[in-house]
């Protein structure tokens, strides 16, 4: 039974400017969905080869790096290209959530052995930033993982594939804090090959300069 409303209507095809993506539902309450066909091949390996020579340490929220997060990543600017509006904006369509709530657009680089260990995406309220807490992620797969590199969600028995051009998505602004705390989730360490993805988190609020 549905208590709360997702910020996401549910439905099994989302047309976003002509683009055709499809959907399912992994859970219903909190909502997690996988979409198929997010970006192209070709998007994929442009925003691969736009990141590449950017890549530093991942750190934490807390700007610390640390062996929960052993990946390489960066951040786009915000419409720092046509290509990363066009992008940005269909995000923030498919997410129904107004660009000016988005942090830029990271994109991570996963070697095998590299994982990101079990962690939330909302802040805890010692944070500075929970004044203006995230609300949903959604994850977009740029390669094809040889093996490992699943997005698991443990407390409820989910686990996601990466496959190139699709994504998971999960929302946590629940009043019931029970239900964001099933969002627990971690990337599995990269077994053969690599893991390129594509995240972006959404805010309560709009964004202002230098938050």
């Amino acid at each position: 039974m549905i208590t709360e409303v997702s910020i996401l209507p549910i439905q099994s095809v989302y047309s976003i400017d002509n683009h055709i993506i499809t959907a399912t539902v992994l859970n219903e309450e909190p909502l997690i969905m996988k979409f198929d066909h997010v970006l192209s091949d070709e998007e994929c390996q442009a925003l691969i080869e736009s990141a590449a020579s950017r890549l530093e340490e991942s750190k934490l929220v807390n700007k610390e790096v640390s062996q929960i997060r052993t990946s390489k990543g960066m951040f786009f600017d915000k419409n720092e290209s046509l290509f990363i509006t066009i992008i940005e904006n269909r995000i923030s369509s498919l997410m129904q959530v107004p660009i000016a709530h988005a942090e830029g657009l990271q994109v991570l680089h996963y070697e095998p052995g590299q994982e990101y260990k079990e962690h939330y995406d909302f802040f805890g309220p010692d944070n500075p930033s929970s004044h203006n807490n995230r609300i949903s992620t959604l994850v977009i797969y740029l390669n094809d993982v040889e093996e490992g590199g699943e997005t698991t969600l443990p407390n409820l028995g989910i686990t996601v594939k990466p496959v190139k051009g699709s994504a998971v998505y999960f929302e946590y602004f629940y009043n019931n804090q029970a239900l964001n705390e099933l969002t627990l989730h971690s990337g599995e360490p990269v077994i053969r090959g690599e893991k390129w993805v594509a995240t972006q988190w959404m805010r309560k609020q709009r964004i202002r300069e230098g938050y």
